[in-house]
């Protein structure tokens, strides 16, 4: 028997006074829904959500919650007036036996429940607001950009967390890898349209390719309807001296049509240009350590990094990963060792706390009074890369309109702040990239243009980020933090870091399929059809995958070693990526030997 639907929203519009942000949508969530909720920036996913949610009354339409469901909203900013402390917040609708959930929540989301409200970072907040959400466990979660402000790990224990429950959600992310392990179901908001598809996101991208190649298509058999019947209109008149008024009054409804379609908002124009090139070696650590009264928080620990790499830092959050990347700007001093930088670095700098932003001036304003952006006597021209642009015609680069130059950068989003934030960087020279968590809050469009971008950047690159969808594509030395004050550089980004460390990589490269055994006989006896024992049989059962994953890891390898200057440029990095390949030639000859082994005592 069919189940009733958890939330239904019929026929709902809302306009904020304006253009509509959603005219006639409906939409149904199931129990059991695991759903992605995704868009551009701006596209009205947060305002979506927060209507499933019954935060906001739409102008028109119903929304419809079944009897006895609870539907549970993650905020973003949470009002946390008169709760003492951040545990208090998060245990409010709960019985005192059902404290235990906010600690198990406090412990894999790695927030301090004692810690008090007024001190708490806007971080600790919203993984407070997200521990309220998972320990108060209603029927249908809404997650809204979950992940920010979570390190790897407590992003880990999240995915364990949502794949084991029975209950609904429907989740906001920028995290690839994390929609792609969660979703079964995709909702895209296009121009205040909303489509469902019933396949997870990792079939997204494919699925809005096809409907905007579909939609190009129809427009272009629009024009060229429109063109033939206006040559029509002009050429009718001196055929006939009279107009087909019908025909004419066609015409014009094609062309309304025309204007009615909403046309794709393109990807922002972001360029990045490396300016004058740096010195070969760009920055020298050796035995750099660091601590903070009784807290240690680096082991003396050296690192070389030449033009060009990119260098990611990972660990959980407080390990220390901006306090090293400080260290190495020069911007703080360690403790011993020593930082040497090298000739000609121009750096630009992409911080997490968005603090070079002042939220209360407007966006014009933080980009005409920067002084490096400065065009003296022009107060609406801004300095981009040398030349002069008008100030609203360069945010427009960055999809910003012209009705929000003026506006204040507190009025943005996470995602637009990111956006203002790098119109900034990318207006000027650099040669050295520091971003500190730059992919908070950015639509996955942007995200990949700004992959794009690094890949092409002549400079060098040192990067910060819990994204490991984006790791993987931008890194090539990964340095974990590792705890207790330990740092390792590892070739390679995330996968090849968990990959080094004999870790499970679920994101595995496209795997060689190998052949099975052949099947004995089936009118042998079973003994002398296999030889094999029940160990003997699981182990051939599980080689071709681990062949397999020593395959990708070799590729990998010899990709990275066949960079003929990698050993004059980085002769630890040669060492240990030669001595990794060594390893893992010589296992997959094994693992190899021992197939063959197994699979000719199956034959019998």
């Amino acid at each position: 028997m069919a189940r009733a639907p958890l939330l239904q929203l019929n026929d709902i519009s809302l306009t904020f006074g304006g253009e509509p942000v959603f005219d006639d949508l409906s939409l149904i969530i199931q129990p059991g829904d695991r759903v992605a909720l995704v868009g551009r920036n701006g596209s009205g996913k947060s305002t979506l959500m927060k209507v499933m949610a019954g935060l906001i009354e739409p102008d028109c339409g119903t929304r419809i919650v079944a009897p006895g469901v609870r539907v549970g909203y993650m905020e973003q900013e949470p009002d946390m007036a008169g709760f003492a402390t951040l545990g208090d917040y998060a245990a409010a609708a709960l019985g005192p036996e059902e404290m235990y959930r906010v600690e198990m929540a406090g412990e894999g989301l790695k927030f301090d429940p004692a810690r008090p409200v007024a001190t708490a970072s806007g971080g600790e907040r919203r993984r407070a607001a997200l521990a309220r959400l998972m320990a108060e466990a209603p029927e249908l979660m809404l997650l809204d950009e979950p992940t920010n402000h979570l390190d790897i790990e407590a992003i880990g224990w999240l995915e364990e967390t949502l794949r084991s429950t029975r209950r609904a959600y429907v989740v906001i992310s920028h995290d690839r890898a994390f929609l792609r392990e969660l979703t079964h179901a995709t909702l895209w908001i296009d121009r205040g349209i909303v489509r469902r598809q019933e396949e997870g996101f990792g079939g997204f991208e494919a699925w809005r390719d096809k409907v905007w190649e579909e939609e190009d298509i129809a427009r272009h058999k629009l024009d060229r309807k429109i063109r033939a019947e206006a040559r029509w209109a002009v050429e009718g008149i001196s055929a006939r001296r009279k107009r087909n008024q019908g025909r004419v009054r066609a015409l014009q409804e094609l062309r309304a049509a025309a204007r009615r379609q909403i046309r794709r908002q393109g990807t922002a124009a972001m360029a990045l240009d490396s300016g004058p090139a740096s010195g070969r070696k760009v920055i020298e650590a050796t035995d750099i350590s660091k601590s903070y009264e009784d807290k240690l928080i680096l082991r003396p620990f050296s690192l070389r990094v030449m033009r060009g790499e990119r260098v990611a830092f990972v660990g959980p959050n407080g390990v220390g990963k901006t306090t090293l990347l400080r260290i190495l700007m020069g911007e703080i001093p360690p403790d011993t060792g020593t930082v040497t930088h090298g000739t000609n670095l121009v750096p630009a700098v992409f911080d997490q706390a968005r603090a070079r932003l002042d939220p209360e001036m407007t966006l014009w304003e933080s980009l005409t009074g920067d002084p490096e952006m400065r065009v003296p006597g022009q107060a609406d021209q801004v300095l981009v890369r040398g030349a002069p642009r008008h100030v609203v015609g360069y945010l427009k680069d960055f999809l910003f309109d012209e009705r929000q130059a003026r506006a204040p950068v507190k009025s943005l989003s996470g995602g637009e702040k990111a956006r203002l934030l790098l119109a900034r960087i990318m207006a000027r020279e650099s040669n050295l990239l520091v971003l500190d968590e730059p992919t908070n809050d950015l639509d996955i469009e942007t995200l990949d243009l700004l992959q794009e971008l690094l890949d092409d950047y002549d400079g060098t690159v040192l990067l910060v980020s819990h994204d490991r969808d984006f790791l993987d594509r931008v890194a090539t030395t990964t340095i974990a933090m590792e705890g207790d004050g330990r740092a390792v550089a590892y070739a390679g980004g995330w996968s090849d870091y968990r990959a080094q460390r004999g870790e499970d990589v679920t994101e595995a490269p496209k795997r060689i399929e190998r052949p099975a055994p052949k099947k004995p006989a089936p009118k042998q006896p079973a003994p002398a059809a296999s030889g094999l024992s029940f160990t003997e049989r699981h182990r051939l059962d599980a080689l071709p995958e681990v062949m397999s994953r020593l395959e990708a890891e070799i590729a990998k390898l010899t990709e990275l070693l066949s960079d003929p200057d990698l050993f004059a440029r980085e002769p630890v990095k040669f060492r240990r990526a030669t001595e990794a390949l060594a390893q893992r030639q010589a296992a997959l000859a094994e693992a190899e030997e021992e197939w063959l082994a197994l699979a000719g005592k199956a034959e019998g």
